[in-house]
């Protein structure tokens, strides 16, 4: 039975790209593979007609020769040394486990880092990068509102400086892995399927160092502190992150480093408490001072002082407000708010003398003098007779 065409197998013109033929490849293996066809006892025969098309229109040389002789290019004398028959070893006359291992490499390559030929498939990027690296910086508040730099230890992996990252002795370089020819994965045969697993010779690696570097023991970095100076910017707050590019671990076998994330953590205030770009100082008054009014002098972030008034008749939670007085915004933006809150402070370690006076100021005292308590105690007193009824 003379064999289909296979550019008619697969489905596309003669003329197609070979970007065209993958994706018809593609859709053709998903549509014959005889996992999604049991009740179809063709699938397996098709699938593999549909694999040997592929395996020589993917190749610009074997294409070439099918373009111009057909299938008696693979037959041998005309353009028998185009290429390899399908036959021989390929998908064409092989098992089903070859075929299969073939579309799982063409279908899932770019998951597996081994996108198209065969001349990709047979390296591994050496390098890997670098890990990023995370470090808790702790600022007071004044540091944030100033911004500043500061200069931080940060201990990690830096790229060995006797064999430049390589991970070699001298001049010598890396070799080949015997166990998976440089792919960094092995297989296993399983029935049908073929199991792609880690080497384990080289860990994924693709190379193994027959002469390593004594100052690293092949891994191409040490471990080293490293001083940074990092600028903190004014208006930090905790959990702001700060991303220093390049400054994390060195990569193995001189690949990228990684970043470094700075974390900030501003630490509480004795006075101030802040809220975004507010600040709150909560600031004790006399009774005498709430009462009859006055000044009170508070400090500012900024290390000033400000004088404060204080109305006459102030109650404790009182508030003011002191414009531009707190903290600056992070992004841009108007700088927040200082927020005075009052605390009116009883009187203690009272003499007989102060006493009596008090005593005095109580009997003459009336309502207009306390206004809140008045009014709370002739809600009580509503109360009390609203239950009594």
């Amino acid at each position: 039975m003379a064999k289909r065409d296979y550019y008619e197998t697969l489905g596309v013109a003669k003329g197609a790209s070979a970007d065209e033929i993958k994706k018809a490849y593609r859709r053709k293996a998903k549509e014959l593979h005889p996992d999604r066809n049991s009740d179809n006892p063709n699938a397996e025969a098709q699938f593999k007609e549909a694999n040997e098309a592929y395996d020589v229109l993917k190749d610009a040389e074997k294409k070439a020769a099918y373009d111009r002789f057909g299938h008696a290019a693979f037959e041998g004398g005309v353009g028998g040394g185009a290429g390899r028959r399908p036959g021989a070893g390929g998908p064409g006359q092989g098992d089903f486990a070859s075929a299969f291992s073939d579309v799982f490499e063409d279908l899932f390559g770019d998951f597996m880092g081994q996108q198209g030929g065969a001349g990709q498939r047979g390296g591994r990027a050496r390098a890997t990068r670098g890990s990023d690296l995370r470090y808790n910086l702790r600022v007071t508040l004044e540091e944030a509102f100033g911004g500043q730099q500061k200069t931080i230890t940060v201990p990690t992996a830096v790229q060995c400086s006797a064999c430049e990252g390589r991970g070699t002795e001298g001049a010598s370089e890396p070799a080949t892995c015997p166990t998976c020819s440089g792919m960094g994965k092995v297989r296993a045969q399983q029935g049908f399927f073929t199991v792609e697993r880690t080497c384990p010779t080289c860990s994924g690696a693709g190379q193994i160092i027959k002469n390593p570097c004594k100052s690293c023991g092949g891994v191409g970095r040490v471990e080293r502190e490293r001083q940074l100076n990092v600028n903190i910017p004014a208006g930090v707050e905790t959990g702001t992150r700060i991303r220093l590019s390049g400054e994390g671990e060195a990569g193995l076998r001189g690949g990228p480093t990684g970043d470094l994330y700075i974390f900030i953590e501003v630490q509480d205030h004795p006075i101030f408490q802040r809220d975004a770009t507010n600040l709150w100082c909560r600031v004790p008054v006399s009774m005498i001072a709430a009462a009859l009014g006055g000044e009170v002098e508070v400090p500012t972030i900024d290390g000033g002082r400000s004088r404060v008034k204080v109305p006459a008749g102030s109650q404790t939670g009182r508030q003011m407000r002191l414009r531009g007085k707190g903290m600056p915004a992070l992004r841009g933006g108007p700088t927040g708010d200082m927020v005075i809150e009052l605390s009116v402070e009883t009187p203690v370690n009272l003499s007989p003398r102060q006493r009596e006076l008090l005593r005095e100021f109580e009997r003459e005292a009336g309502e207009s003098n306390n206004p809140q308590g008045d009014s709370f105690f002739r809600k009580v007193k509503g109360f009390w007779d609203g239950m009594t009824h």
